[in-house]
């Protein structure tokens, strides 16, 4: 658990820089004037947009106090979707949104992302009541196993640090954990430090395609990964500062894409950045869980800002002994900054403009249209 001056520091509303996690709750002028209007022009518990909107406000203006609550009081397999409206705050709690949950809306009603914060603090090696340890799905702060599932304007954090519990060799510590099908975020913000965001499917012949649109997303080792279609549209990555004394610091990506799903992760117009010594970080390595032949990851990030955090010579890496990364199907096109130098050609697979064309939001997607954005703040 984070320790009692963390927990009042995260309640208090104050920006906080948490060993490299930029969590910021309350702060901003938005959050300002929901004190007066708690959740904005999306109406109120009085003056309901709809009988499909809940409220969640922590200080009890609403129909609940904490997320789950909401959740659960929605009905199972709705036949249109329920919204949650989120009020300035921050919402220290495990979330699950279950698959009989389909089309649930989770929406900050201030428009910015930094004032409504779900948050907790398990890991991978936690230990669980009862015995056993969470494992890396357990320790998500939020997973989502519904299809049509859409957030706006909110962070998605884990704030479990590895320096508080030396004693923990299961530092991988989910802020989400999203398994279903035509998921969006959009200017939403994860943040944690080993495996952030796991984009996932809810079974490894299930595809899920997921788009992040203009979020925030930071961590460290492998702090993007999983078998999802994920495409992470106009998005900030950013490596976070380690105490270690080797290289790589740790890795953006680590898709776990099967070999029957011919589109794993997009990443295009993003930033990929960090605070953090030049050439310090990898851009991906393949994962493999338990060495399953079925899996043959994908990545293609085109079009991209990168900035020198990344190590341009040998930015791909096996991840374990007999899958070499180059049996991945990973590909850049069209990326710019220090980091898409290419001092050795054949450690950055390039595409070709055929290939490339093959390879967009649209083909991702599929027959998927997503709705536009809310108005609001990036996230």
């Amino acid at each position: 658990m984070s320790t009692p001056v963390t927990r009042r520091r995260l309640l208090t509303g104050s920006a906080v820089a948490l060993a490299g996690l930029a969590l910021t709750t309350g702060g901003g002028p938005a959050a300002a004037a929901a004190g007066r209007r708690p959740f904005g022009r999306h109406g109120s518990p009085r003056d309901r947009l709809n009988e499909r909107t809940l409220y969640v406000d922590p200080l009890g203006r609403g129909d609940h106090t904490s997320v789950q609550a909401a959740v659960t009081a929605t009905p199972d397999s709705p036949a249109a979707g329920w919204t949650l409206v989120l009020a300035a705050g921050t919402y220290r709690e495990t979330v699950l949104a279950g698959a009989a949950k389909t089309g649930l809306t989770l929406l900050g009603a201030t428009g910015d992302a930094r004032d409504v914060v779900i948050v907790y603090d398990n890991a991978a090696g936690t230990p669980r009541p009862g015995g056993g340890t969470y494992g890396t799905s357990g320790s998500a702060t939020v997973t989502v196993q519904a299809d049509g599932f859409t957030a706006t304007g909110v962070t998605f954090a884990n704030d479990w640090l590895r320096a508080d519990h030396p004693d923990i060799s299961g530092t991988q510590a989910v802020a989400a954990k999203v398994m279903g099908d035509r998921s969006l975020f959009d200017r939403c913000r994860f943040l944690g430090h080993q495996d952030t965001l796991y984009a996932d499917t809810r079974a490894a012949g299930t595809f899920a395609r997921q788009l992040y649109r203009r979020c925030h997303i930071e961590g460290d080792v492998d702090f993007v990964f999983g078998r999802a279609t994920a495409v992470l549209d106009r998005c900030v990555l950013r490596g976070l500062p380690r105490e270690v004394d080797f290289r790589p610091y740790g890795y953006f990506f680590a898709p776990s894409t099967v070999a029957a799903n011919p589109h794993g992760f997009l990443v295009t117009r993003c930033v990929l950045s960090g605070d953090v010594p030049a050439g310090s970080y990898g851009l991906a390595r393949p994962w493999r869980p338990s060495s399953d032949p079925t899996a043959v990851p994908m990545l293609t990030v085109r079009e991209c800002l990168i900035g020198p955090c990344l190590d341009t010579a040998t930015p791909y890496v096996a991840m374990s002994a007999g899958f070499p990364w180059q049996q991945a199907r990973f590909g850049e096109y069209r990326n710019v900054g220090p980091g898409a130098a290419i001092p050795v050609p054949e450690n950055r697979p390039r595409l070709d403009d055929a290939r490339a064309a093959e390879l967009t939001i649209a083909t991702h997607l599929g027959d998927w249209t997503p709705p536009a954005a809310h108005p609001g703040r990036p996230g």
